[in-house]
């Protein structure tokens, strides 16, 4: 049986501990791996020599676009299998059109961003912060003991979650253990589905008003861009919390700084729209807002999970077996 050539492109400096050695050595045993040097660039005579002989790409954070010039330099080229989330942005649909597989990691990144989501709800619904914040400024506890008498903790609270997302439906099931009342807007969903998944489906204003804390779960896509805006925030209760995880222009980010300035609602914001907000954005200063720079996803050693993920794809591929998360021209519509 002819061993297949596997070729990595993917901006080392974004993608460390993606490849362990472990993973290297188990695609050695796959195939033939042709540079354990990722590829940057397509455009140069190295990377024309290697696309030659690739039967499969391996490719990350960083990647250059794998588009109509791979398919020329690439001819033997099979297997596109992403050792990371999305695929928009990376593969060009004319990969889909010549009948070249492509897979991804997304759900190996889902396993992080509803782990951190999982902890800004709990740390959301018992003031974790505000505690944090009244402690260190005063240095005593004539504040904070007080507020221990207040409406807070996560015993039988709301959470609204928007979006039965792949990291949408694992929140839920990382929620399961936990005695919280669980709305869910998405209408791709039916009532029987949202049921059993343990959640009560509901439309987009019932969850505002009825939740405690919001967690946002949604794809970026035309129709869901600033799904939140200023009706959706005013019907937020006071003091509820607003989490978003999952893109920025999900949210109409001047909206939701007035809100925020007025001081009704916290929030936990890890991706905005731009990705880094201007300097003089008012997310680094305001005291009721827990800014932190796209984190939630796969980081550090999490990332060895992408890898692992994509080289259980190549293993399945190579045995002839069908993919677990192969991605179709049709779900690019769908996809965040």
């Amino acid at each position: 049986m002819t061993r297949l050539s596997i070729a990595l492109a993917m901006q080392p400096s974004r993608t460390e501990h993606v490849l362990t050695a472990e993973t290297l050595r188990r695609l050695g045993e796959l195939g033939h791996l042709l540079d354990p040097q990722p590829l940057q660039s397509f455009d140069d005579d190295r990377a024309r020599h290697i696309l030659a002989g690739t039967d499969i790409l391996i490719t990350g954070w960083g990647s250059p676009y794998v588009g109509r010039e791979v398919l020329a330099a690439a001819p033997r080229l099979r297997l596109v299998a992403h050792a990371a989330g999305t695929v928009k942005g990376i593969v060009d649909e004319q990969i889909f059109d010549a009948g070249i597989a492509v897979t991804h990691a997304a759900e190996a990144n889902s396993v992080p961003v509803a782990e951190f989501t999982l902890a800004a709800i709990i740390f959301a619904g018992k003031q974790v912060l505000r505690f944090r914040d009244l402690y260190v400024a005063d240095r005593n506890r004539d504040r904070t003991h007080p507020m221990q008498r207040l409406a807070i903790g996560n015993y039988r609270r709301t959470v609204g979650i928007v979006g039965a997302s792949r990291i949408g439906r694992r929140v839920i099931e990382l929620l399961r253990p936990f005695e919280y009342r669980i709305l869910l807007f998405d209408p791709t969903v039916d009532i029987a589905e949202a049921s059993s998944l343990g959640t009560e489906k509901t439309d987009l204003p019932t969850l505002m008003k009825q939740s405690d804390i919001v967690s946002l779960h949604a794809p970026s896509l035309p129709s869901t861009c600033h799904m939140i805006g200023a009706e959706e925030l005013s019907l937020m209760k006071d003091g509820a919390t607003l989490i978003n995880t999952a893109r920025g222009a999900l949210i109409d980010e001047a909206a939701l700084l007035k809100t925020l300035g007025a001081g009704r609602i916290d929030a936990i914001i890890d991706v905005t729209d731009p990705e880094i907000p201007e300097e003089a954005s008012a997310f680094y200063d305001l005291p009721n807002v827990f800014l932190t720079p796209h984190i939630a996803g796969a980081v550090g050693l999490e990332r060895g999970r992408l890898g692992d993920m994509a080289v259980d794809e190549i293993e399945r591929f190579v045995n002839g077996e069908p993919l677990l998360y192969q991605i179709l021209r049709r779900d690019l519509a769908l996809i965040a």
